[in-house]
């Protein structure tokens, strides 16, 4: 099973340079039906969200904080 995390890019400008930032609103599985093999997402947000984009990031290995821009 492969899970990502559940972001909403936030963009804001810092030294009048655009820039993005991602705050995490929940959490994709990838799933399989075990009857027939089938492979599904479920989605389940830590709160309801309004937006018009999600942005889903694979998951890192627990005490892996990374460089990246995004959680």
């Amino acid at each position: 099973m492969t899970n990502f995390i559940l972001t909403v890019p936030v963009k804001f400008t810092k030294d009048g340079k655009e820039q993005t930032t991602y705050r995490r609103v929940g959490a994709v599985f990838e799933n399989t039906k075990t009857a027939t093999g089938e492979t599904f997402l479920s989605i389940k947000l830590d709160f309801p969200v309004a937006v018009t984009e999600l942005v889903a990031f694979q998951s890192k290995p627990k005490g892996d904080e990374g460089g990246d821009d995004h959680p």
